[in-house]
């Protein structure tokens, strides 16, 4: 039996009498993808911020090593070890990429918001920024200002923020969204390196990445959960067909 390292069980987030997400289970486990996917207002964005924290959940509960951690704050969620991406790239373009990078791994100090201490000081800090850097495939790429980088870079060094945060679970909202086939293919590969050493619940429209990289797969139709399962049932799930594809299921 799949052990998870975070699952929700029948959660729901309402706005008004809408059910932007309505009674989703689902888990991730270390070590595997969790692809979440679906046409537009589908709820895939909503759950996602619900499991980051962004937004706290109408019902139902969110389940992180054992513990219930809906309604928690996002620093409180990212403290535990759940770290995320955004649908619109979230650095600061101005700074250098080792900047933004070490910005996100000075959250981890207990004195974060103290600033009588150069940052640049902290060596611990800054060799955790850089081991992100590696893990994202930034190599080199410490002094670039990240207004002068691609979008795919962009994203790269977004990534790298993530991985700062020491995370176990990363949470990406379409981190290949606006990319040509080169990005998309350098960052898939990426993602796939990582999803060995984390838990990953991936909201993606590109759907050769996602059937790439993807353990388990959920569609989300109207706030629900039409289908759950690996890839080979999805793909040949006439419902999902019919729903996400635009296949007649009869």
């Amino acid at each position: 039996m799949t052990e998870f390292l975070l699952q929700t069980h029948d959660l729901s987030r309402r706005f008004g009498g809408l059910a932007a997400v309505g009674g989703v289970s689902l888990g991730v486990a270390m070590g595997q993808v969790h692809a979440v996917i679906g046409p537009n207002g589908a709820g895939k964005s909503t759950l996602i911020n619900l499991l980051s924290g962004d937004l706290a959940p109408s019902s139902g509960r969110i389940v992180f090593e054992g513990s219930d951690i809906g309604g928690l704050a996002p620093d409180r969620i990212s403290q535990l070890g759940i770290g995320r991406s955004y649908q619109k790239t979230n650095v600061f373009p101005p700074f250098t990429v080792l900047e933004n990078c070490r910005l996100a791994a000075q959250s981890r100090l207990a004195n974060s918001m103290r600033f009588f201490k150069a940052a640049d000081r902290y060596e611990a800090v800054v060799e955790s920024a850089r081991g992100a850097l590696r893990q994202a495939g930034l190599d080199g790429r410490e002094r670039a200002l990240v207004a002068d980088l691609s979008h795919g870079e962009r994203r790269q060094v977004e990534i790298a923020m993530a991985l700062a945060t020491r995370p176990r679970v990363l949470l990406l909202d379409e981190p290949l969204a606006g990319m040509g086939a080169e990005e998309s293919q350098r960052i898939t590969a990426l993602l796939g390196t990582l999803a060995a050493d984390h838990a990953i619940v991936l909201v993606e429209h590109d759907m050769d990445a996602v059937f790439a990289l993807a353990h388990t797969l959920t569609v989300m139709v109207n706030g629900k959960v039409l289908e759950s399962g690996p890839p080979a049932q999805i793909r040949a799930s006439r419902a999902v067909q019919a729903a996400y594809l635009g296949v007649d299921s009869a």
